[in-house]
């Protein structure tokens, strides 16, 4: 018989102790949920808030198979993991959610573009090379098919001058470089049922200099169609996919008003986190519930909200120091989540607050406030 979550030995296995996890188990202890965690680095920011702390490699097909086998259920908060190890604890009738059949794709670029094209899902044109760029394919974005991660492995190239600048030695995907009005997220669940749910479609302001998400602002300020566009596209790609766990769906809004797929990933995600103080239910319950089956909650926004990464300062590195943590606890409507992370490098993410507001407008002039007297140092 099928274990519940609630019954005496029920494992919840967690590829990645990362924040994403972090966040996670803050959200499973409420259920009573046993969390195990493998990750390479002993001060991970889940090493000390895991039931069980693994240090080894999720790479390594051995050591998933080993952590995986006593395991219930199997999740990842990093899609870069042995997938091959996955099929196997799979065969072996552990159940592994997202399915290692979707993390398999969305590890690969070229294969996430392949399958909006045949799946009909609007994307910008693209072409798969093992080729260097040449002046005749510019002005092109120019993203590696496998290993990028938190904007490394993507450039864009626009004149001849950029080449220098263009992945040479792995197999890339060139993408029509797109006229964007705004990029746009929505995070979906689905779980074993086949029940499906969305949260309202969210905005996202990039730091130019790292190409890092520095501001989610929630609801975004989009039109009716353009949301019921993007939730369509979420619905249906989560639906295509089969999937079981939560997807981030991040898009673009092209100034002449289209709707396209940039990007998937297969996890809680760093578009979601206002939903913490800011929706009903929380992206990281909403994994929760829909990997062990349950019915998903609702996600209805509580208030608008912004949420501002904390990137460590530029050209300091060392032992973290938090500047202005006062000032933002004293600001009413305004959340902390730090990371646990002890070192700072430059834009590493350290954490993040989130500004909540009856007007997004005011939210935002907080929030940006805020972000000016909020710093992370060494």
């Amino acid at each position: 018989m099928e274990k519940k979550f609630f019954d005496k030995g029920f494992k919840l296995g967690i590829l990645g102790g990362g924040q994403l996890g972090r966040m996670f188990i803050q959200e499973a202890i409420n259920y009573n949920i046993h969390v195990s965690i493998l990750d390479p680095a002993s001060n991970a920011p889940c090493a000390d808030s895991a039931h069980d702390f693994v240090i080894g490699d999720f790479n390594d097909f051995d050591t998933v198979l080993n952590f995986g086998r006593n395991m219930d259920v199997v999740t990842i908060e990093i899609e870069h993991v042995n997938v091959t190890a996955l099929y196997e604890l799979e065969r072996l009738g552990v159940k592994v959610f997202p399915q290692p059949k979707v993390i398999e794709l969305i590890q690969d670029k070229g294969l996430q573009k392949e399958f909006y094209q045949t799946n009909n899902i609007a994307s910008s044109s693209y072409q798969l090379i093992d080729r260097e760029v040449t002046a005749d394919d510019l002005p092109i974005v120019q993203k590696l098919r496998k290993g990028g991660y938190d904007g490394r492995g993507v450039v864009v190239l626009k004149e001849e001058n950029d080449l220098a600048s263009s992945f040479k030695n792995a197999p890339t995907v060139l993408e029509k470089l797109v006229d964007i009005q705004k990029e746009i997220s929505v995070i979906v669940a689905r779980n074993e049922a086949g029940e499906i749910k969305t949260f309202p479609t969210v905005e996202l302001e990039f730091n130019s200099e790292v190409n890092l998400v520095e501001f989610i602002f929630s609801p975004a300020s989009v039109s009716e169609k353009v949301e019921s566009e993007a939730q369509g596209l979420a619905k249906a790609i989560a639906d295509k996919l089969d999937i079981v766990g939560l997807l981030a769906v991040e898009m673009f809004l092209t100034k002449t008003g289209k709707v396209l797929v940039n990007e998937i990933a297969p996890r809680t995600h760093n578009s979601g986190h206002q939903s913490i103080e800011g929706n009903i239910t929380s992206q990281f319950e909403q994994h929760l519930r829909s990997i062990i089956n349950l019915p998903l909650g609702d996600t209805s926004i509580t208030q608008p909200s912004v949420m501002v990464n904390l990137l460590g300062e530029p050209n300091m590195s060392g032992s973290v120091i938090y500047e202005g943590i006062e000032e933002l606890l004293a600001t009413p409507g305004a959340y902390l989540h730090l990371y646990g992370k002890s070192s700072t490098k430059p834009f590493r993410k350290m954490g993040h607050f989130t500004v909540l507001n009856p007007q997004l407008n005011e939210a935002k002039i907080v929030a940006r406030r805020l972000k000016n007297v909020v710093k992370v140092v060494a």
